[in-house]
């Protein structure tokens, strides 16, 4: 059982998390939902289609602008309290790796904190134990946030993902953070070349096999558009292939820009594994 917020999801049962960028520069919308209004209809969209948590982020996963954590409060706090207010049951994630904005947050609302950089700040756990929120381990391979992998290597890429993940968890549950609300994700792209992150979704059973329940964050990444030669705009087709193989070697939690679209894949394996009833079995009986 995976427990968020006031959510609680059973093992095979797939959940979606969508994106909200209050960031200017944001990889893939440049700043659509930058402002209030646009993220808030950003974020009542994505629960309308499906999506059980939304992940708001404040600062830019790649190199930029400097944004310091007072900025990236800024940008994230009041919204998680607005969010919380507007939509009392869904799951609120902040994506930082820094402890002062994940206490900021958890004050606000915050349900689950999502660590991309991999523990690059001990003290987000410890927040995350003091205010009972669930935590996302990521394997970020060492890496500085907000710097790209430069001619990084691993003896085994996912010895490495499981050594790296599996100690973050038990040293959060340690710390007192609810073992149902921790996760682990292998960090696609995040210290990693393209046939890294490659090795990581063809091997993703391993993860799934530690019995800690596996987030995906695939969604336009690099490494998609690499494999395919395709612009950031045209790697929907890519991401979703990609996001069918992960719920078949089965991954739970899904960070997505495209709600509807994810869901319906994630529930198509769902059913051919044997996990989900068809919506509608009428063929062959009328």
């Amino acid at each position: 059982m995976l427990r968020l917020g006031r959510r609680e999801f059973d093992a095979h049962e797939p959940v979606i998390m969508a994106i909200v960028n209050r960031t200017p520069d944001s990889f893939y919308d440049q700043g659509a939902t930058f402002r209030d209004e646009p993220a808030l209809a950003r974020v009542e969209q994505a629960v309308a289609e499906g999506a059980a948590i939304v992940d708001i982020g404040g600062v830019k996963a790649g190199p930029g602008d400097e944004v310091s954590a007072r900025e990236e409060a800024r940008r994230t706090v009041g919204f998680v309290a607005e969010v919380r207010r507007r939509f009392p049951e869904v799951v609120i994630s902040v994506d930082t790796w820094r402890a002062e904005v994940g206490e900021a947050v958890c004050e606000a609302g915050a349900d689950l904190l999502n660590d991309a950089w991999g523990g690059v700040d001990p003290g987000l756990a410890e927040v995350a134990a003091r205010y009972g929120v669930g935590l996302v381990c990521t394997h970020a391979g060492g890496a500085e946030p907000r710097t790209r992998p430069h001619r990084v290597s691993y003896d085994d890429v996912m010895a490495d993902i499981l050594r790296v993940t599996t100690g973050l968890a038990e040293r959060a549950v340690s710390l007192g953070v609810p073992r149902e609300s921790v996760l682990i994700d292998p960090g696609h792209d995040f210290g990693k070349s393209t046939r890294h992150s490659l090795e990581a979704t063809r091997r993703l059973g391993e993860m799934v096999e530690t019995g800690w329940p596996v987030l995906v964050s695939l969604s336009n990444k690099d490494f998609v558009g690499e494999t395919l030669d395709k612009p950031v705009k045209e790697r929907v087709v890519g991401t979703l292939a990609t996001t069918a193989v992960s719920a078949w070697l089965g991954a739970q939690v899904y960070r997505v820009h495209e709600v509807a679209e994810t869901r319906q894949v994630v529930d198509m394996v769902a059913s051919i594994a044997g996990h989900r009833p068809p919506a509608v079995a009428r063929r062959g009986l009328a």
